[in-house]
């Protein structure tokens, strides 16, 4: 049965519905009948949640009708897997167990029933001289052991008389050592589905395991239960059990009270009360007073003093261990003392949610970088980049720019563009224009066109689908068939009739309904205002046709762009963007001819651009060119995965065939052990040494004031103490090689096994570094292969999106053979994006009530602590974008990030992953935006260092720098080139006569140079 919160869904009784013809509800699942609307909705509701669970294969997080519908299938593959001989027996040893865990009675009947073989049930037997055979168990005997003459006890053991299939007639009679079942049929997987399809449990402490009635009525297994496994015994038991606890606890009380007099008194000897020092102030009146108590009221305060003062009467008699009959009847008063503190709570578990830690003082989120020229407010300080190109760029439009990039360079193969970093792919949408031809412009916009539609030479046919465009016909006919509906036919009046609540409610509609169509009359008879003139445009010009034959020179792909965002203008999602987009490329006002669209593409703004851009990238996706790639690299992921389990299984088992060897090692190590170095012996010819050196020295200087005093007389002297100095120490030198020559030769040899267990070390070793290298490339691969979606680093605690756009579906700095590898890195940031408004609303700017509970806790709301945490610069929308590019910021980033909490320790997790390798692009980036600036004068250059925020409202008057400045124009589609003969935006070469190609066949044939190697994501 299904399961919901672990327990069996309890279904709603029956409703006793009187009335035979009343309306009603039905779930044909549950059987469930409902008379009102409102409780069958609500029932669906709890039945369309994805809490429940089916109880055969445990799979989770399905709806009621999913986890019903993996229930009947699975009960269905249950029954037909698990043997039909064992489930009678099974059962009957299921029946009635109070082991609570279903694992752990998986376990027990699994060992009882793994060797134990029932008639009727499939088996192999093993005959005497080897031969296996299959059978059917027809007859079991089990036999008891024996008690031998010497006292020993043979154990019990099975006979079964086995048929043979393969031999008609013959029979088998084999012990249980020599037959045995398929590993497959009998398993624990199997048992315990099969256990959880038959055999039910109640909730309570100590409940049996029943099986189901159809079951046990199938396999005439006794269902009563036995008395002392019942409900009510065991509540029953549970009752006394408390009863006598409670009828124990006050004559433990009362034994154990006024210091055990009473009890020592009837049921021992006495025990003396345990008296306390009295204050000084009444140490004097103790003193004097008698010891027999007598006093009565009169006496002191003490233990026993009188009734005004104390607890009990002091007794008449002289036994001064007496109690009053009173006291016995009493209980003692409650102990005064104060109340202990309650216990401090314990300390948080962490993680935990992560706005639900506590915050640390002095840490603020690295500044934010913005490449746009409408950043939020707070943050126009930390606003940097190339200044000519931020001021191009709104906020709006950082997000398809990122998009649009990353989707061209992931499917760059599918597209036959070279790979290209992200800031060529800015540049190039800001500065092309007339004057500036750029490839990289030109040859994006092509190959996306060309996924659309397919050319000539391949069939023509439109990979995507396209809204329809309305004929001018069929308007005018729709227009008159609602001209003729809107004059019907004029009814006779009626007498009128009585007025009902349904009649003047039908009177309203009717009067809201001709005022309705008299607006909307009034509306078309208003001529709507021209916005562009796309369709003069393209009138007498078909743009599929031209795309088909790639008519891209001239204009042509920017007169198939306005065709294409024309038809999409028809989608109602796309129509506003598409009519913003037509007006700036075919505005009112000017002549709608080709050079016309071609001359305000090269004048159109950047955040136009990349709109357009972004819709015909985003229209590439569906088709199937696009899909049959995912595929693809989902299966080359598989693929990769088994390889990578496989390298995984042999270090693994590298590793434990290392083990022993490393042992064995060490138990050999002693014996081989090179020799100590002799105890240094030489200290005293050093010190002779030294003295002697020291002596020659100053003999030296002697010699030296005698030859000043003397003249130059004793300089051959000099020279004979030098030779014999180096005589001496070419003797020493050589005494110490041969020394080493002798210890050389008295080491002892290493054994020919020690050695032997060094180089199988040492091949283990290595083994296990090609897995781990092996493992690593397929780790790239995968990483590589992973192009479905963008993977996110994580989210930090306000909900922000972090990105590292090389994470996955690409090679860490771009095709390694594109024309711009050199620059070693892709896009070289991380991106932050901010929440969305689902999370924006639910944990930032949350209602009043949560803000209040937070303040009380934190002494400040979500939106305080998230101004005071990230500082002067935040995103605070999915819709506005920050970046990092300097590699001290990525570990400020860290040192930020709090692990205590959820996202912000996998988050972390994953940066400190990509540290290096996100640490080395931003270097990258640095040193390609720096060799590839533009030469500037020196002043300029120092004017533009003092100031980060210089204003850019005078640039015009500037030079136009070169052309060969912009880094972008470096960019080159070698990949077109060399898989299709030339780049999209120009046309094929002509084909060459054939004699010409014939010849030219001859002249090559006699020299053949080898092919270009194709192009790979691994660098070389």
């Amino acid at each position: 049965m299904v399961l919901f919160k672990r327990k069996p869904v309890q279904f709603l009784p029956p409703k006793d519905i009187k009335d035979d013809n009343a309306e009603v509800w039905h779930i044909p699942q549950t059987g469930e009948v409902f008379a009102q609307y409102e409780d069958y909705l609500s029932r669906m509701d709890f039945y369309k949640q994805r809490r429940f669970i089916c109880q055969i294969t445990g799979h989770s997080g399905l709806t009621f009708f999913e986890a019903l519908k993996s229930e009947l299938a699975g009960a269905e593959e249950v029954e037909q897997a698990f043997p039909e001989a064992l489930k009678g027996p099974v059962l009957r040893r299921v029946q009635f167990q109070t082991v609570s865990r279903i694992d752990t009675l998986v376990d027990i009947v699994f060992e009882e029933f793994r060797a134990d073989y029932y008639p009727g049930e499939p088996v192999t037997v093993s005959t005497a001289d080897g031969e296996r055979l299959q059978g059917v168990v027809r007859e079991k005997t089990r036999f008891g052991g024996k008690v031998l003459p010497d006292g020993t006890l043979t154990p019990p053991y099975t006979r079964y008389t086995v048929s043979l299939d393969e031999r008609p007639g013959a029979e088998a009679v084999v012990d249980d050592e020599h037959i045995f079942r398929d590993r497959k049929i009998f398993t624990k997987s199997v048992l315990r589905s099969f256990i959880k399809k038959t055999v039910t449990r109640e909730a309570w402490n100590g409940a049996p395991w029943l099986v189901k009635h159809e079951y046990a009525t199938q396999y005439h297994i006794d269902t009563r239960v036995p008395p002392h496994l019942r409900y009510d015994t065991k509540l029953m038991e549970r009752k006394q059990l408390q009863a006598q606890k409670r009828a124990n606890q006050p004559q433990n009380q009362e034994a154990n009270g006024a210091n055990g007099v009473n009890g020592a008194m009837q049921n021992g000897p006495v025990r003396l009360p345990e008296l306390k020092p009295a204050p000084k102030s009444q140490k004097g009146k103790l003193q004097n007073q008698s010891p027999d108590f007598s006093q009565g009221s009169k006496g002191s305060p003490g233990m026993l003093g009188g009734s005004d003062h104390g607890v009990f009467q002091a007794p008449t008699h002289k036994n001064p261990f007496q109690l009053p009959l009173n006291f016995r009847n009493q209980q003692l008063p409650h102990s005064m003392s104060a109340p202990e503190a309650p216990p401090p709570p314990p300390p948080p578990k962490y993680p935990i949610e992560d706005l639900q830690v506590p915050m640390r003082e002095g840490l603020v989120r690295p500044q934010l970088a913005f490449l746009c020229n409408d950043p939020p407010a707070e943050s126009a300080v930390a606003v940097n980049g190339s200044a000519s190109i931020r001021d191009r760029l709104s906020m709006k439009s950082v997000g398809p720019f990122l998009e649009t990039w990353d989707t061209l360079n992931v499917y760059c193969e599918i597209f036959k563009l070279d790979s290209f970093t992200f800031d060529d792919f800015i540049e190039a949408m800001c500065v092309a224009s007339g004057e500036t031809k750029v490839q990289l412009f030109d040859e994006i916009h092509c190959a996306v066109l060309k996924q659309l539609v397919s050319s000539e030479a391949d069939g023509g046919k439109v990979n995507v689908q396209l809204p329809e465009l309305d004929d001018d016909d069929d308007e005018e006919e729709d227009e008159e068939e609602e001209e003729e509906v809107k004059e019907p036919t004029p009814e006779p009046d009626r007498p009128p009739a009585r007025a009902t609540r349904s009649s003047l409610a039908k009177a309203e509609a009717e009067r809201l309904l001709a005022e309705a169509r008299a607006a909307e009359k009034e509306s078309q008879n208003v001529e709507p205002e021209v916005k562009h003139r796309a369709e003069d445009l393209l009138e007498d010009y078909d743009w599929i046709e031209e795309l088909r034959k790639r008519n891209f020179q001239n204009g042509g792909w920017e007169r198939i762009m306005v065709g294409l965002l024309h038809q999409l203008s028809k989608n109602e999602r796309l129509q506003e963007a598409c009519e913003d987009l037509l007006a700036q490329l075919v505005p009112p006002e000017e002549d709608p001819t080709q050079d016309t669209v071609r001359e305000n593409y090269t004048k159109l703004d950047a955040n136009f651009r990349v709109q357009a851009l972004q819709i015909v990238c985003m229209l590439t996706t569906r088709t199937k060119a696009m899909r049959t790639y995912m595929e693809e690299c989902s299966e080359q992921m598989t693929t990769f995965r088994k390889e990578k389990i496989e390298w995984q299984r042999q270090r693994k088992q590298a590793i434990e065939e290392l083990r022993p060897l490393n042992d064995q090692r060490k138990i050999l190590l002693p014996e081989n052990m090179p020799p100590l170095p002799a105890p240094e012996q030489a200290r005293p010819d050093d010190d002779i040494k030294m003295t002697d050196v020291d002596d020659s020295a100053i003999d030296a200087d002697e010699e030296v004031a005698d030859s000043d005093e003397e003249g130059g007389g004793r300089r051959p002297k000099r020279r004979a103490n030098d030779r014999a100095a180096e005589r001496q120490r070419k003797r020493k030198e050589e005494k110490e090689r041969k020394e080493k020559a002798a210890e050389a030769a008295k080491a002892p040899k290493q054994s020919k096994q020690f050695i032997k267990v060094l180089k199988d070390i040492q091949k283990k070793e290595d083994l296990i570094k090609k897995c781990e290298d092996e493992i690593a490339v397929i780790d790239n691969d995968l990483r590589e292969a992973d192009c479905g979606r963008t993977r996110v680093l994580g989210k930090d605690r306000f909900w922000n999106r972090y990105y590292w756009f090389e994470r996955n579906g690409m090679p860490y700095g771009g095709l390694p053979d594109s024309s711009t590898a050199a620059a070693e890195y892709a896009n070289g940031c991380i991106w932050v994006q901010g929440p969305d408004d689902l999370e924006r609303e639910g944990y930032i700017d949350a209602d009043a009530e949560y803000q209040a509970e937070y303040k009380a806790k934190f002494d400040m709301t979500v939106p305080e602590r998230k101004k005071l945490e990230e500082g002067p610069t935040s995103v605070l929308n999915a819709h506005q974008w920050g970046y990092y590019s300097e590699p001290e910021q990525v570990d400020e980033l860290l040192k930020w990030l709090d692990p205590r909490g959820f996202n912000e320790l996998r988050l972390r997790k994953e940066i400190v992953a990509y540290r290096e390798k996100i640490i080395d692009h931003m270097k990258s980036r640095k040193k390609y935006l720096a060799t590839a600036e533009p030469e500037e004068p020196k002043d300029k250059k120092e004017n533009r260092r003092d100031s980060k925020r210089m204003s850019t409202r005078g640039r015009q008057h500037q030079p136009t720098p070169e052309p060969t400045n912009y880094r972008c124009l470096g960019w080159e589609n070698t990949t077109a080139i060399e898989e299709i003969g030339h780049l999209h935006s120009e046309p094929p070469p002509p084909p060459r006569p054939k004699k010409a190609a014939a010849k030219k066949r001859q002249a090559v044939e006699p020299s053949p140079e080898p092919a270009p190697a194709a192009k790979t994501r691994r660098r070389k």
